[in-house]
């Protein structure tokens, strides 16, 4: 029998393919393992025999960018937990299931891996956050239910769940030199997972560790919906929408400007929600009213022209930077001939501060849940694209801080570690 181990994640997915013993990722786009978890359907190819072209990771990006007519989705993975799952979006001009946009992002994922085994697969271990919403069990629950009904349209018969934090475990294993309790935190970009896991090398040699196998050495696992998503919207509203207006006042009822759209376009997954005549008039009537009125301009041109997205990936790009360097320019040239902001470490360290202080918690209480102190943890094991943040790594290393101060604040493929653990723990469905 073959299998897949799909890592449908907010940022970026991954899929790979377990046979005879051996698993690999397979390539997505181009050579690629990995690819941006985006969407684009292109207007300019609809015609009335054609619903048009659907394009998806760097492509549906490059389209998007390159101006051409049509309605990019990214951060698909933020809806499942959200009321937003059961909304609609116009595409071309007919309504939309947002699940159904989910569905053809992993329906084509799922094609791409059975070109690579040259064969239908119809198993799938299928990654999950141990939250999908915080507090909420029943939503939870629900969510994960949406996920494997999106699984069952796409064409997998059989589906089994694995919290993505003891995935990338497995994965870690494959490389652990000796028996340690790990922390396991895998920093997403919609949500954050922690996992505190007995990793044991000689496990290695066991072929039959499928995934009810691996829970036995789980201790405790903790999660929240917090993730690089966050930390874009939380750059965008501190650094970039103060240049758009947010903040100012209007001249007339002395109040600020309503805020509101500010939200919706600097999150991901409402930033098409945003494009509405209605908001287009309003922000009209409030350019004259506004106490800076070009900064409101610009905020009535994002809305025109469509350009929350790539209002959104200059933040992304800038977030990325301030992983490396204290400061990072923000582009926004596409907005206004020579309009460019710059955002610094600090003023992102404080933008994210609560953020990062709630992933300090759930560390704290996963070890603690754990029945363990700081002090028994061995090995921080960070994923995710969200762990290079390095204030998500200090506030991480506060939980286990012996641990941080003897070097084994480790890095593994941080942005393939679930996807190669799903994958391998597929191996043992196959």
């Amino acid at each position: 029998m073959i299998a897949c181990g799909l890592d449908f994640g907010t940022s970026n997915s991954a899929i790979g393919v377990a046979r005879d013993g051996t698993a690999a990722l397979a390539p997505i786009e181009a050579s690629s393992t990995l690819m941006p978890s985006a969407v684009f359907f292109d207007y300019e190819a609809q015609g009335r025999e054609t619903k048009g072209r659907v394009l998806f990771g760097n492509e549906a990006i490059s389209a998007y960018v390159g101006q051409t007519e049509g309605r990019l989705m990214r951060a698909l993975k933020s809806i499942l937990g959200s009321p937003l799952i059961d909304e609609e979006t116009s595409l071309g001009g007919r309504k939309v299931p947002l699940r159904e946009v989910v569905e053809i992002f992993v329906r084509h994922l799922k094609g791409k891996a059975e070109a690579f085994a040259g064969q239908e697969i119809t198993t799938v271990v299928h990654g999950r956050p141990v939250r999908f919403v915080d507090g909420d069990d029943r939503a939870d629950a629900r969510a994960q239910e949406v996920l494997e009904a999106i699984a069952r349209r796409a064409g997998f018969r059989d589906v089994a769940f694995v919290y993505e934090p003891i995935a990338a475990a497995h994965h870690y294993e494959q490389t652990a030199q000796r028996e340690e309790l790990a922390l396991i935190a895998d920093i997403g970009g919609g949500t954050s997972d922690f996992s505190v896991i007995r990793v044991d090398p000689r496990q290695r040699e066991r072929a039959d560790r499928g995934p009810a196998d691996r829970n036995r050495d789980v201790l405790a696992t903790a999660g929240l919906r917090v993730g690089g998503t966050d930390f874009d919207t939380a750059l965008s509203l501190a650094a970039v929408m103060p240049h758009l207006g947010l903040g100012t006042e209007l001249v007339e009822k002395n109040l600020p400007m309503p805020n509101a759209l500010y939200h919706e376009l600097a999150t991901w997954p409402t930033i098409n929600f945003a494009y509405t005549y209605r908001n287009e008039r309003a922000l009209a009537e409030l350019v004259s009213l506004a106490c800076e009125p070009v900064k409101v301009g610009r905020l009535l041109a994002v809305v025109r022209q469509r350009l929350g997205h790539r209002l959104a990936f200059a933040v992304e790009d800038a977030k990325i930077v301030l992983s490396a360097e204290e400061r990072a320019d923000v582009p926004l040239a596409f907005l206004e001939a020579g309009l460019a902001i710059t955002a610094t470490r600090a003023d992102f360290e404080r933008a994210i501060e609560a953020r990062t202080d709630r992933l300090y918690k759930a560390a704290r209480d996963c070890i603690a849940a754990a029945g363990l102190g700081p002090a028994a943890i061995d090995t921080i094991f960070l994923t995710g694209g969200s762990s290079r943040v390095p204030a998500v790594r200090a506030a991480i290393g506060r939980a286990a801080p012996s641990a941080r101060m003897a070097a084994r604040l480790a890095r593994g493929s941080d942005l393939l570690s679930v996807a190669l653990g799903l994958t391998q723990m597929a191996g043992a469905m196959s």
